[in-house]
Parts: C-alpha cells; structure tokens; sequence
C-alpha cells in the first residue's frame, strides 16, 4: 500500500481565499451573536410575562427552534422566505436571518435562566427600597445575573461561530466554503480539511481563553 504524501504548501499557495474565508466566518457570527442578543432578550421577556399568552408565544418560539435541524433553518430562510414574504435575500443575508433567529432562542434561556436563577429575597429587598420593577432589574438583579450567565453565554457564542459553516450550503463564502473551493481546486482534501480544523481550534481557543480572562475579572468585581 503506498504511503499518503502530504502537501500543505499547495493548500497554503491559497491562503488569501482561506483569509477570506475566516472573514466571512467572524462577519456573519458577529451579526447574528448581536441580533441573536436582541432578539433573545425580547423572546425572554415574552417567557417571563405575567401574560400567559405572551409565555405560551415565546415557549413556543423556544421549543420550535430547539426540536428542528438548524440547515432547515438555512434553506427555509434563503429559498421558502422570499417565495412568502416576496423579497429578494443574497447568502450572507438570508445566512445571518436564520443564525440570528435560531440564536435568539437559546440566548433566550440563557437569559432567562440567569434572571430566574437569583433569589427572591433580592427582588424583596428591592422592593423594600422602593425601587420599581424595572429599576430592580437594572441595579440588582441583572449585575448578579450577568456573572452567571458568562460561561453559559459564551458556550452558545462557540455554537453559532460553528453552525455558521451551514451558510457554505448558500454558497456563501464563510471559511467552510472557501476551502471546499480550495480542496477542488488542489486535490488536496485532507490537507485542506485538516487546516480548516485547526483555524477553528485556533479560532475557538483563543475566544475561550478571552471569554474566561473576562469572567474572572468579572468574578473579582
């Protein structure tokens, strides 16, 4: 059996598009970290209402996105959506759409949990100080929650910087996509593959070690 010569160099000749690639990646991760933010703040308000059907709405929202494939997301968005709603979505639009809602979701019990994880003795107090509702939740409730909610939130960061690959099934050029276009083009599919998991190890890894200097920080406040 001959022995598999490899050849990092001819892959590496490509870097440019790999650069690119990992732009696209940071880029569509970032946006739809934000927007997932947002919109998990205002589906967690719904979870937490007073209202039963302003609950049953954001359970709803919640348990639909956690029991269906994330590509399905993808696909609906880019190819269902503009047949519905009768707009036009480029890759890198319909790509973030479906991230940011998906995410909305889980950062949604992210907050949620955080929030709901703090004692009532704390709401109590603040009450006794006259404080308003959302004045409690500004000034006592959510800077305890926060330094819980910091590993939870970071885990799921790391999920949607993964999931963002699914966006290559758009063709949109996010670093899954460019090196498939790489590996066709060198021949080269292991050498290629395999660097794409360390630019994501690496990627990842220092996010991490980011995400765990700021919690400690955090903790120490």
């Amino acid at each position: 059996m001959q022995q598999y010569e490899w050849d990092f160099g001819a892959v590496l000749a490509y870097w440019p598009m790999l650069l690119q690639g990992l732009w696209g990646t940071v880029a569509i991760s970032v946006l739809a970290i934000i927007l997932g933010i947002l919109g998990g703040g205002l589906v967690a308000t719904l979870r937490m209402s007073r209202h039963t059907p302003l609950r049953v709405i954001g359970t709803i929202y919640v348990e639909f996105y956690r029991n269906t494939p994330g590509i399905v997301h993808f696909f609906w968005v880019y190819y269902a959506l503009p047949v519905v709603a009768n707009v036009n979505l480029g890759p890198l639009e319909a790509a973030i759409i479906a991230l940011a809602t998906q995410s909305s979701a889980f950062y949604a019990e992210v907050l949620r949990g955080g929030i709901q994880s703090i004692g009532k003795g704390q709401w109590e107090g603040a009450t006794a100080l006259g404080m308003s509702h959302t004045e409690a939740l500004r000034r006592i409730i959510v800077p305890q929650a926060a330094r819980r909610m910091v590993a939870p939130f970071v885990e799921r960061s790391f999920e949607i910087i993964k999931t963002s690959s699914l966006a290559s099934t758009l063709a949109y050029g996010e670093l899954l996509y460019q090196g498939m276009q790489v590996a066709s083009i060198t021949y080269r599919p292991l050498e290629t593959y395999t660097l794409l998991a360390l630019i994501y190890f690496l990627l990842l890894y220092l996010l991490s070690s980011l995400a765990k200097l700021a919690e400690d920080r955090l903790q120490e406040v």
